[in-house]
Parts: structure tokens; sequence; C-alpha cells
């Protein structure tokens, strides 16, 4: 549905407000709706004209972006979930999208509904809904690099081995009841199933040995622990964080680590820049990319310089 007001195209210092085109999940929870249903709320009363698109089923977040019309909006805020976000990324930077670097100007922000909100915690954006409506309202627009794994876009962070076996076994309903316990749950489950297999991991040119993989365009992972503090969005550069020993105890001792914010200071955990990556395990292997799986492997990994923009809060510099 569409809706205008009166003050849609001026405001108090001269600037007409945003035209938005909301991308919404309706599956978050009652506590999330109600943020949503504020956050909007916030927006009209600042003159915004909203344009609310819900989505259905998997795909169509991907759909609505892909189809948006840089004319008629000035920005495309995915609300849900890290899967919605990445949705709306692949929608938006696809070649030909209306937010790529071929397909036009359209920006994107961020209304985080969803248990990791990774993208969101890289771009500093909390719960309060009055400083996330200032920010899609007013935050500025900044390019930033995506990673693409086998053709699909990732805005923070991709997995091979122990985390994407876990994101592919998750209960999708025990994780609408419970949240990020979901994750725990399939990971002390796979603690007893997962073979630990070896992954051969190639950066620019260079192979490594590997138990588990982890490739960052950001810091955060699952939410705001910190796997690679020296990676940055606007940066055209992956930071790979290599787990060279395998089996149940190690991935308990990383885990505690990266609870603990050491994991840097672990003797067989390796961090190392690359831009291009690829990994090979077990074929088919899953690979997640933004807390969904996203490819298999084999997997070829790039990065795309200023491959979109992103809405950031104002007060980030």
């Amino acid at each position: 549905m569409s809706e205008r007001s009166a003050a849609a195209f001026g405001s108090d210092k001269g600037v007409r407000p945003r035209r938005l085109l909301v991308v919404y999940n309706p599956a978050a929870g009652q506590r999330r709706r109600r943020r949503f249903e504020a956050v909007l709320r916030a927006l009209r009363a600042r003159g915004c004209l909203l344009d609310l698109r819900e989505t259905a089923a998997p795909g169509d977040a991907e759909a609505l972006a892909r189809a948006a019309d840089p004319g008629a909006a000035d920005v495309i805020v995915a609300a849900g979930g890290d899967g919605t976000v990445n949705e709306v990324v692949n929608g938006l930077a696809a070649p030909g999208g209306p937010g790529g670097a071929q397909g036009g100007r359209l920006p994107l922000a961020v209304l985080p509904l969803g248990t990791a909100n990774v993208l969101a915690s890289e771009i500093g954006l909390g719960r309060d809904s009055r400083a996330l409506a200032r920010t899609i309202a007013e935050g500025p627009a900044r390019p930033v690099a995506l990673g693409q794994a086998n053709g699909r876009l990732f805005s923070v962070v991709l997995g091979a081995g122990f985390d994407a076996h876990v994101v592919d076994g998750v209960d999708t309903d025990l994780k609408r009841r419970i949240g990020k316990g979901a994750y725990v749950w399939e990971a002390a489950r796979q603690l007893s199933r997962f073979g630990f297999p070896e992954y051969r991991v190639t950066l620019d040119g260079t192979c490594h040995a590997a138990a588990s993989a982890i490739v960052t365009k950001g810091r955060y992972y699952a939410g705001r622990f910190v796997v690679t503090p020296e990676a940055r969005l606007e940066v055209p550069e992956f930071q790979v964080c290599l787990f060279t020993r395998p089996g149940a105890w190690n991935a308990l001792r990383y885990a505690a680590a990266l609870g603990l914010g050491r994991l840097g200071r672990l003797p067989d955990v390796r961090m190392l820049p690359a831009c291009e990556v690829s990994i090979e395990g077990p074929e088919g292997d899953p690979v997640q990319g933004d807390g969904d799986i996203i490819a298999s492997l084999p997997a070829a990994v790039r990065v795309l310089p200023e491959a979109l923009k992103i809405v950031f809060p104002p007060e980030v510099r």
C-alpha cells in the first residue's frame, strides 16, 4: 500500500523528506512488530512518504528490491532479519538492479527485526525506534564493498565448515520461539554429528588447510561477537579467519574464545587478508552467507568494490 502526506515534499530544513520503499517480513514476533510500527510512526512524523511491501515467501524480498523504481523512491528499507536484508541486497546490487553500480542510485537502509542483525550491528544501529527512524530519514548513504560467492551476494560474513552446518541444520520454528538459543542447540547437536573434514582455502593464490573458515567484510559475527577486528564494509578486501584444528573439543575452544573476545590470540587461528578466495571440501557442503545458506562447495568468493550504498547513522563518521 502507498501513503502520502501533505508534508511529504517539505520540511523545516527545506529538504524534501525521503520517499521510502519498505520491504518487510511479517513473521517478526510481537515485540519486534511493535518496534517496526513505532519506527513507521516516527517516519510518518518526519513527513516521509512510505510504500509498504510485505513478503509472503522466500525470494519475495529480492524480487521486490530488484523491481524497485529509483524514480519513485529515494531509499529502500529492508525491515526484517538477516535473511530479508540479504535478499534485498541481492535484489539491489545484482547487475541491472536499482542499487548496484550499473543499475542506478537507490541505497539500502536497514530496520533490524531479526535474531542476529549482523549488518545492523556493523553499521552501528541499535534498537531505539526514534534513532532508527532518524537514521532511515536522515542518515548519509555511503558506498560499501560486498562479497560474492558462486554468484550470490553477502554483506558481512560467509562461512564454510562447522558454522555453515549449524546454520543449515537450525530449526526455523525453534529459532522463531527462542531466537539465538536455536543456534546454541543446533551447535551442540552438530558437535556429535559433524565429521570435521579438511577444507582447502585458497587466498589470492596461496592454499591453506583448515577445519573451518569464515570470510568477512565486517567485524561482527552472530550479532556483536568480533571475529576479524580489521575488517570494514567500505574496504574492498576480505579478512579471512582460518580455524586450523578439527574436532569437537577445538570447536568448543574456539567458541569460548570468540565469546571472550580472545579468538585472535589463539595460535591455531589465522587471520589473513584476501581479495579472492576459493574454498574446497566435501562437494555440496553448505556455505552460509549473512546467516543463511547461499551456496555450496566448491565456492569461488570475490569482493565487489563500491557495489552498493548503505544508509549509516548520522553520527557515524
